[in-house]
Protein backbone atom coordinates (compact mmCIF):
# COMPACT_ATOMS: atom_id res chain seq x y z
CA UNK A 1 0.00 0.00 0.00
CA UNK A 2 1.45 3.46 -0.99
CA UNK A 3 0.15 6.31 0.92
CA UNK A 4 1.08 10.06 -0.22
CA UNK A 5 -0.02 12.54 2.71
CA UNK A 6 -0.17 16.66 1.59
CA UNK A 7 1.08 19.17 3.68
CA UNK A 8 1.40 22.85 3.54
CA UNK A 9 -2.29 24.10 2.47
CA UNK A 10 -3.88 27.54 4.40
CA UNK A 11 -5.00 31.28 3.53
CA UNK A 12 -2.87 33.39 2.05
CA UNK A 13 -3.39 37.16 0.20
CA UNK A 14 -3.01 37.60 -3.25
CA UNK A 15 0.62 37.99 -4.64
CA UNK A 16 2.13 35.81 -2.05
CA UNK A 17 3.69 32.60 -2.13
CA UNK A 18 3.35 28.94 -0.69
CA UNK A 19 5.05 25.61 -0.65
CA UNK A 20 2.61 22.40 -0.67
CA UNK A 21 4.88 19.05 0.03
CA UNK A 22 3.58 15.27 -0.40
CA UNK A 23 5.21 12.44 1.32
CA UNK A 24 4.82 9.21 0.07
CA UNK A 25 5.12 6.18 2.49
CA UNK A 26 7.08 4.18 0.71
CA UNK A 27 10.85 3.91 -0.68
CA UNK A 28 8.81 3.11 -4.15
CA UNK A 29 8.85 6.84 -4.68
CA UNK A 30 11.55 6.79 -6.71
CA UNK A 31 9.43 4.32 -9.20
CA UNK A 32 6.60 7.10 -9.64
CA UNK A 33 5.49 9.48 -11.66
CA UNK A 34 4.08 12.14 -9.36
CA UNK A 35 2.02 15.02 -10.03
CA UNK A 36 -0.25 17.95 -8.12
CA UNK A 37 -3.51 18.28 -9.36
CA UNK A 38 -6.25 20.66 -7.45
CA UNK A 39 -10.57 20.60 -7.18
CA UNK A 40 -12.60 23.55 -6.85
CA UNK A 41 -16.10 23.07 -5.78
CA UNK A 42 -18.20 21.77 -8.65
CA UNK A 43 -15.79 21.13 -10.74
CA UNK A 44 -13.49 18.18 -12.09
CA UNK A 45 -9.95 17.03 -10.42
CA UNK A 46 -7.87 19.59 -12.67
CA UNK A 47 -3.78 18.94 -13.13
CA UNK A 48 -1.61 21.51 -12.45
CA UNK A 49 2.30 20.29 -12.66
CA UNK A 50 3.95 17.05 -12.62
CA UNK A 51 7.21 15.80 -13.33
CA UNK A 52 8.29 12.23 -14.13
CA UNK A 53 10.21 9.30 -12.90
CA UNK A 54 13.84 10.59 -12.58
CA UNK A 55 12.89 14.29 -13.17
CA UNK A 56 13.36 14.02 -16.92
CA UNK A 57 10.00 15.47 -18.23
CA UNK A 58 8.18 18.46 -16.01
CA UNK A 59 4.86 19.34 -17.27
CA UNK A 60 2.98 22.47 -16.14
CA UNK A 61 -0.58 23.42 -17.29
CA UNK A 62 -0.33 27.30 -18.97
CA UNK A 63 -2.59 29.15 -15.85
CA UNK A 64 0.60 27.95 -13.97
CA UNK A 65 3.44 28.61 -15.44
CA UNK A 66 6.34 30.50 -14.71
CA UNK A 67 4.66 31.09 -11.32
CA UNK A 68 4.28 27.25 -10.05
CA UNK A 69 7.57 25.05 -9.56
CA UNK A 70 6.95 21.40 -8.88
CA UNK A 71 10.31 19.29 -7.76
CA UNK A 72 11.34 15.82 -6.25
CA UNK A 73 12.86 14.93 -3.50
CA UNK A 74 13.70 10.72 -4.12
CA UNK A 75 15.99 10.63 -1.01
CA UNK A 76 12.90 11.61 1.65
CA UNK A 77 10.13 10.02 -0.86
CA UNK A 78 8.89 13.57 -1.40
CA UNK A 79 7.20 15.68 -3.84
CA UNK A 80 6.93 19.53 -3.87
CA UNK A 81 5.06 22.56 -5.07
CA UNK A 82 6.42 25.99 -4.88
CA UNK A 83 3.39 28.44 -5.62
CA UNK A 84 4.51 31.66 -6.35
CA UNK A 85 2.07 34.95 -7.38
CA UNK A 86 -0.55 33.44 -5.81
CA UNK A 87 -3.97 34.21 -6.90
CA UNK A 88 -7.53 33.92 -6.03
CA UNK A 89 -8.58 31.65 -8.65
CA UNK A 90 -5.63 29.30 -7.65
CA UNK A 91 -7.83 28.57 -4.33
CA UNK A 92 -8.78 24.73 -4.80
CA UNK A 93 -7.74 21.64 -2.82
CA UNK A 94 -4.93 20.40 -4.07
CA UNK A 95 -3.63 16.63 -4.39
CA UNK A 96 -0.81 14.51 -4.51
CA UNK A 97 -0.91 11.69 -7.01
CA UNK A 98 1.42 9.16 -8.13
CA UNK A 99 1.41 7.17 -11.60
CA UNK A 100 2.85 3.85 -11.47
CA UNK A 101 2.20 2.58 -15.15
CA UNK A 102 3.26 5.61 -17.28
CA UNK A 103 6.85 6.71 -14.68
CA UNK A 104 8.73 8.47 -17.39
CA UNK A 105 6.23 10.51 -18.57
CA UNK A 106 3.62 12.95 -17.32
CA UNK A 107 -0.02 11.99 -17.67
CA UNK A 108 -2.45 15.20 -17.17
CA UNK A 109 -5.80 12.39 -16.40
CA UNK A 110 -6.85 11.81 -13.32
CA UNK A 111 -7.08 8.67 -14.25
CA UNK A 112 -3.93 7.54 -15.17
CA UNK A 113 -3.05 8.23 -11.48
CA UNK A 114 -2.92 5.23 -9.19
CA UNK A 115 -2.63 6.61 -6.07
CA UNK A 116 -3.70 9.97 -4.17
CA UNK A 117 -3.85 11.96 -0.95
CA UNK A 118 -6.24 13.09 1.01
CA UNK A 119 -6.07 17.35 -0.21
CA UNK A 120 -4.81 20.32 1.18
CA UNK A 121 -6.77 23.69 1.40
CA UNK A 122 -5.39 26.39 -0.76
CA UNK A 123 -7.16 29.78 -0.17
CA UNK A 124 -6.02 33.04 -1.77
CA UNK A 125 -8.25 36.11 -0.83
CA UNK A 126 -7.80 39.54 0.62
Amino acid sequence: QVILEESGGGLVQPGTSLSLACKVSRRTANTLAMAWFRRTPGKEREFVAGISRLGGNIEYIDGVKGRFTVSRDDATNSLYLQMNELKPEDTAVYYCAGDSIYAYSVKFGAADYDYWGQGTQVTVSS
